[in-house]
């Protein structure tokens, strides 16, 4: 991968050029004043996003104990709220 490093007057010139060259996996970073500011890279898109921090050749995995009922005292608590512990 290689990196591209252009001027706002540049990148505003040339946009969509720099767009499609980022969607390729080209690394196209915007500079103020030649001090980097921002970096053009794709969005992920639908589907590709990641359950929390792991990374896509980690697997998560929901154990049988996720399935079985919960007890008594816990499905009354969502059956029959009560707004304070102890009230009757």
């Amino acid at each position: 991968m290689t990196m591209i490093t252009v001027n706002i007057h540049e990148a505003k010139t040339h946009l969509s050029k720099y767009i499609a060259m980022a969607e390729k996996g080209e690394r196209v970073v915007v500079c103020k004043h030649n001090i980097p500011v921002i970096e053009l890279k794709p969005v992920k898109k639908k589907g590709e996003r990641l359950l929390g921090p792991l990374s896509p050749e980690r697997k998560f995995e929901i154990p049988d104990s996720f399935f079985e009922p919960l007890p008594d005292d816990i499905m009354e608590a969502f059956t029959n709220p009560k707004i304070f512990p102890g009230e009757e």
